[in-house]
């Protein structure tokens, strides 16, 4: 009997990095790029202000703004000043959103299929990894003064690495986008981790099990659809108060929240209750209560929380300073080189190690020098890494100085030279933002998106 070898079945489809995802997540990618966009301009008019009242006559008149304590005496150790009140208290705005968006993802976007999550998980890892041991090597070799800010080069700021995107090429293609934006929130996510677990101080279990009962009624209410603010907004704010009790960060109590609202709508016309594939293939979940919410708040958080933030962060005094003695300080020499050459080599090799172990390759209208400009305005670390550094070594200490101006220089830097880089292929960008806009038969979806092989 002779036996035939069976013929060989249909090849898996390759793996394509950096490939369009679906309409509806394109449309609510280009929501939320417009919105921070615009809050990344105003965060960096806060950084600005900030420097120049800072080292101008009038510095005096900037350090006590931030002294200020508005409720002196407060219960639960709620008698802090301005500038702390922005970092623990604005900041939970900032991370509530990021837990909205977070849920989102996992839920109906990009991050719940497995094979497009691995891409930004992994060089948010990569990107994490190895600028936070760049910076111990190097804080090491200087005598080890400064391991505490270890994370201060592990986070990338979207709104600033944004509002320099619009500057130098606004056309990037959607998947490039795409990725850019689930890469940060992915670095969110990691960078809240490490703040709750290493920057905890005077750790109080007891407020921190009472901050649940707030949490878990929060939970109910929304789970339930109920948005009365009248009781979600007194709700969050005792969360806060003993979540800022407990010694762990406060904003940590932000992103929690945010865990708890659905994403998806709550009945579909049918009486059914829509799935997480419904949601990523038609956009089903994007009238959950989350991104409602997230319609609703980030606005707040871009538009005034950060900006705010940055106003009391960035103000580090340069007047009477030894340059050269800042510039060869090794905190501020691992810092820099972490966000500018750890951020940049960490995702740029994760992602291509990634492509050669699955054998994936580039989308048709991406090339590797796409990518390395990603990576390298990912070095743009502003609003976390500043937060890090204020956690690690003190608000005004002679270390939190070094660590604003070394911030500050290291995403100057990666900013820079992500501009030379992408700006190279501005005009490539431009045709295909226009081929990604074309609807030609008016119908509201671009043809890229009904007919993904149309080039």
């Amino acid at each position: 009997m002779n036996s035939r070898t069976p013929p060989p079945g249909p090849r898996p489809p390759k793996i394509r990095l950096f490939s369009r995802s679906s309409w509806p997540e394109a449309r609510h990618l280009a929501d939320v790029l417009r919105t921070e966009t615009v809050g990344g301009a105003l965060l960096l008019s806060g950084a600005v202000i900030a420097l120049l009242w800072a080292n101008s006559p009038w510095s005096d008149s900037y350090t006590r703004l931030g002294e200020v304590v508005p409720w002196p005496g407060a219960p639960w150790h709620l008698d802090l000043d301005l500038a702390t009140w922005a970092a623990d208290g604005l900041l939970a705005i900032f991370f509530f959103v990021v837990g909205l968006e977070l849920k989102r993802e996992f839920v109906a976007g990009d991050l719940r299929d497995p094979r497009r999550a691995a891409l930004p998980v992994a060089a948010a890892l990569g990107g994490m990894l190895l600028p936070a041991l760049i910076y111990v090597a190097v804080v090491l070799s200087g005598g080890g003064e400064g391991l505490r800010g270890w994370a201060i080069p592990t986070a990338t700021d979207i709104a600033f690495a944004l509002a320099v995107l619009a500057v130098v090429s606004s056309h990037l293609p959607q998947g490039l986008r795409a990725f850019l934006l689930t890469l940060a929130v992915v670095d969110d996510l990691f960078a809240i981790t490490i703040i709750a677990i290493f920057y905890t101080a005077d750790f109080h279990p007891v407020p921190l099990l009472a901050a649940l009962a707030p949490i878990g009624l929060f939970a109910v209410l929304v789970q339930r659809g109920r948005t009365w603010w009248w009781a979600l907004i007194p709700l969050a704010i005792a969360a806060w108060t003993l979540m800022h009790a407990s010694g762990v960060h406060a904003t940590v109590a932000g992103v929690l929240l945010g865990f708890t609202v659905p994403v998806l709508a709550r009945r579909r016309a049918g009486g059914d209750r829509p799935t997480a594939a419904d949601a990523g293939a038609a956009g089903a979940g994007e009238d959950g209560l989350a991104a409602r919410l997230e319609h609703r708040w980030r606005p707040v958080s871009a538009g005034f929380a950060v900006p705010v933030f940055a106003l009391f962060a960035a103000g580090v005094t340069l007047r009477g300073t030894d340059l050269g003695a800042l510039l060869t300080d090794p905190m501020v020499i691992a810092i820099v080189a972490g966000l500018v050459l750890g951020k940049c080599i960490g995702i740029f090799g994760s992602t291509y190690l990634l492509a050669r172990f699955t054998r994936a390759e580039l989308d048709e209208d991406i090339t590797w020098a796409d990518l390395l400009g990603i990576a390298l305005l990912a070095g743009v670390g502003f609003t976390v890494s500043l937060l890090i550094g204020d956690l690690a070594f003190g608000a005004g200490s002679t270390a939190d100085d070094r660590v604003k101006a070394a911030v500050l220089l290291g995403s100057v830097i990666s900013a820079g030279l992500a501009a030379a880089v992408l700006s190279r292929r501005n005009a490539t960008y431009r045709r295909v933002a226009e081929r990604e806009r074309l609807d030609a038969d008016g119908d509201g979806v671009p043809d890229v998106y009904q007919h993904p092989d149309a080039r």
